[in-house]
């Protein structure tokens, strides 16, 4: 980056400390991972350079013969390696791609159904403060009391009660496996379009060790980071019959032009994601995360629904007598990086929530294996014990750092 040392050091160094605290620290948001170093080349390539509105073969603007091949190898690698019969791989993020669907089958006022936003949904899935909340009838369920898993029939009363005209599977916290052919059933039943948000566990699903959506559902929104390990952007998966419905939502629905050099990396992103050390990878996601639920369970730490099923976990701090922003502010003096979130029938505000959340993939793809995450489960019981402790915060930054050090992150290898 000399060029951009030379024009702005400013900026410079904020890139070149970022990068620092990527490669010193213990990653678990859930949400965030490591890209490789092609997806990061292709991210920062001249096709950024380009404007494309359209679709291949459809554009609005001349000189796409390479662009509208890049679009069709994302578009081929994506219906490849999920299976779905179309794809649209312009969606800027999540959220655009999740509000797409909604403008491809739904007028304002229009109802929808999605999991409660303190339950473990998503704000595009019908949170009132979300465009999502504010433009339809959204209405929601929730997680039963007793166990912190989706009880379907009380789902499907629901359905019944509301008939709405999309329902969303889908979440951002919540550690267990959905049921995409009970939620078919569902839909059935009240006439309803299926749409699954696969955001979180997309790259689970194409390491094989996750079921897959896409034979159950009318659309599958996913974005392309997180655990598919790609650039941050989205695709659209969607039966064939509502491509044109989907791929109009998009353009001019709500979007210009695409962004090509993340098209590329997606591109990039999908080539990786079918290979077996990809498989490997996505298995070891699961691994690590039931090593480290099962460890803090043993510690002592209340977590939602006893376990998880896939990347994530969701921990009450409640009996630790700690909240999860105050949990969360002391872990990352200490070197480790997670979020505090809401758990369900929080009593605490969102702003200062009961739990935090964890995920396993960022680590993963370092390399971090069971041992590491027994280490980490250690170091965490160890930090929320005594939070207010400078000292020991300290020394377990240090500690955390010479842990990362030997784990080269990719793309950072320069720093080992």
């Amino acid at each position: 980056m000399e060029s951009v040392k030379d024009l702005d050091p400013e900026i410079y160094s904020l890139v070149m400390q970022e990068e620092r605290r990527q490669n010193d620290k213990i990653r678990l948001i859930a949400s965030e991972n490591y890209v490789s170093k092609a997806v990061l080349e292709t991210t920062g390539s001249v096709l950024t350079n380009k404007y494309s509105e359209g679709y291949a073969g459809k554009r609005y603007y001349e000189g796409q013969q390479l662009i509208d091949q890049v679009e069709q190898l994302a578009i081929n690698r994506a219906k490849a390696l999920f299976g779905a019969e179309h794809v649209n791989v312009q969606p800027y993020s999540g959220s655009p791609a999740n509000i797409a669907t909604y403008l491809a089958f739904l007028n304002p006022g229009d109802t929808i159904l999605g999991m409660a936003l303190p339950h473990g949904g998503h704000l595009t899935h019908g949170a009132k403060v979300s465009i999502s909340g504010r433009y339809f009838d959204a209405q929601s369920y929730e997680l039963d009391a007793a166990t912190g898993l989706l009880n379907y029939d009380n789902i499907r009363q629901r359905a019944l009660a509301v008939r709405p005209k999309i329902i969303i599977a889908g979440h951002s916290a919540y550690p267990r496996i959905l049921d995409f052919k009970i939620f078919r059933q569902i839909a059935d039943e009240v006439d309803a379009l299926l749409m699954v948000d696969m955001a979180h566990f997309a790259g689970l699903v194409a390491g094989g060790v996750h079921p897959s959506p896409v034979p159950y559902a009318d659309v599958v929104t996913t974005t392309t980071h997180k655990s598919l390990r790609g650039p941050r952007g989205a695709m659209i998966l969607c039966k064939a019959k509502h491509a044109q419905a989907i791929d109009k939502a998009v353009f001019p629905g709500v979007q210009g032009g695409p962004h090509d050099n993340t098209t590329a990396a997606i591109a990039v992103a999908l080539k990786e994601a079918a290979t077996d050390s990809f498989k490997r990878y996505a298995t070891q996601i699961l691994k690590n995360a039931k090593t480290l639920a099962d460890s803090l369970m043993a510690k002592g730490f209340t977590l939602i629904t006893n376990g998880t099923d896939n990347h994530l976990m969701l921990v009450d701090l409640t009996n630790k007598n700690i909240s999860g922003k105050t949990a969360a502010k002391a872990l990352d003096k200490a070197g480790i990086v997670l979020n505090y979130n809401v758990v369900p029938y929080d009593k605490r505000k969102p702003v200062d929530p009961s739990g935090i959340r964890i995920g396993t993939p960022a680590v993963t793809t370092r390399g971090f294996k069971e041992n590491e995450m027994l280490l980490v489960s250690s170091l965490i019981e160890k930090v929320i014990g005594d939070p207010e402790n400078d000292e020991l915060l300290a020394n377990t930054a240090e500690e955390v750092k010479k842990l990362c050090s030997h784990f080269p992150a990719p793309g950072l290898e320069h720093l080992h």
